[in-house]
């Protein structure tokens, strides 16, 4: 092997090694992120709380059926916090039969704990309460929440931000999970997630690194060009 091609092929290697430190940057998985948010329950029948497939202003629950709303941060459905009241209609509820035109749905809201809660808000003394609300027979969930849990507070979406007054600000702000905890579980250790920005101070790598990386794979190309055309 001629010393050009030897050291062309030195430079390859070289290049190879950056093009595999550039796409291990590139997929260098950001810190994991959840939303902190108001997820909506059902049960009915003695079953456990099922993730509703519908939402508290479209839902319909029917005379005898329980709905719960929890407050905590999840990523998605796999790990979102249930209410920690158990659906029992009969036990929030009772016996009485509900008037003519008229059902009712039994409520339970879990605000969660302090590390469920926004920087600077405090969960309520009682964080799960529960409600019985009587209401019209073609009424939806969110007017059997109102019932029981006002003042409800939406966003221009129609997504329900805060429900007894908790809590007084935001709506579903994007948070991001705090690593090397223990004790962390699904919806209790949060902290605000770093914006992303030019300076690489986001989740991912900064352009000024994804552009510093692609200038040493073009420079190490074009020595490959000109080691081989020499040889």
């Amino acid at each position: 092997m001629t010393v050009s091609r030897r050291r062309g092929a030195r430079l390859a290697g070289a290049t190879a090694g950056a093009l595999l430190t550039l796409a291990g940057v590139a997929a260098a998985p950001a810190q994991a992120a959840g939303y902190r948010y108001w997820s909506f329950w059902q049960g009915d029948g003695g079953k456990p709380w099922a993730y509703a497939t519908q939402g508290p202003a479209t839902a319909r629950p029917a005379d005898g059926d329980v709905i719960g709303f929890r407050f905590a941060v999840s990523s998605g459905t796999d790990d979102t916090s249930r209410p920690s009241a158990a659906p029992d209609f009969a036990g929030i509820c009772g016996a009485k039969a509900a008037g003519d035109g008229a059902k009712r749905v039994a409520v339970v809201v879990d605000s969660g704990g302090p590390r469920d809660a926004p920087p600077g808000e405090t969960p309520p003394p009682e964080p799960v309460t529960t409600g019985c609300a009587e209401v019209r027979r073609d009424a939806t969930a969110a007017e059997a929440l109102a019932a029981v849990a006002a003042p409800l507070r939406y966003d221009s979406a129609a997504m329900i931000c805060g429900i007894a007054g908790y809590p007084a600000r935001g709506c579903g702000e994007q948070v991001a999970e705090q690593a090397g905890d223990p004790s962390a579980t699904p919806g209790a250790t949060a902290t605000a997630a770093p914006a992303a920005s030019s300076g690489g101070e986001g989740g991912g790598p900064s352009l000024g690194v994804l552009a510093g990386g692609a200038a040493v794979l073009a420079l190490g190309g074009a020595a490959i060009w000109k080691a081989r055309h020499r040889g």
